[in-house]
């Protein structure tokens, strides 16, 4: 074989393994999606009257009240309701965005973007909101995974002996010197 052909080879094996990488990445995003069909989140009133349970994209699955929060007049449930339906749907977002960022990297900061729009939003900090995180798992390393991109440069093509033009062009420029 030629070392030509050699190259050719290994290129074409490079390009195979990264579309091997690329399937074994999208196979995930099945699980993803199944994680985000069955998140739950939940959130309960201070004084446990109301508690509320959302879905994916903070939709509001259940409502519960008790009998001392009915109690305390409309001005307070309604006021109570709101505030535990805001922690329950900001709960799901957070967990969606770590979701979304443990299936498909950090590349776009989502969790932090979920979290300083919170903050904001809701008259807190990011780190307060970062603390009812669920606990962080160590991150995938990635950066030796290889997508569609040659792993190193690819080798200079061997040095072929100079051929007559090559010897002519040298000779000529090495008269004029």
């Amino acid at each position: 074989m030629t070392a030509e052909f050699e190259h050719l080879v290994a290129e074409f094996e490079r390009f195979q393994a990264g579309v091997r990488n690329a399937d074994d990445r999208f196979v995930g995003l099945g699980a993803m999606q199944q994680q985000l069909t069955e998140l739950r989140a939940s959130a309960a009133s201070p004084d446990g009257g109301v508690t509320v349970v959302t879905g994916p994209g903070g939709a509001v699955l259940d409502v519960k009240f008790t009998e001392a929060a009915l109690a305390k007049g409309p001005q307070a449930l309604s006021a109570t309701l709101l505030a535990t339906l805001r922690e329950a749907v900001g709960e799901a977002a957070r967990r969606q965005a770590v979701i979304v960022e443990e299936n498909l990297g950090d590349d776009l900061g989502l969790v932090d973007q979920v979290l300083e729009t919170q903050a904001v939003a809701f008259g807190t900090t990011v780190e307060e909101l970062r603390a009812k995180l669920p606990e962080e798992r160590a991150p995938e390393d990635f950066s030796e995974q290889r997508v569609l991109r040659p792993a190193d440069p690819p080798p200079a093509p061997p040095a072929a002996s100079p051929s007559a033009g090559d010897r002519f062009l040298r000779t000529l420029f090495e008269e004029e010197d």
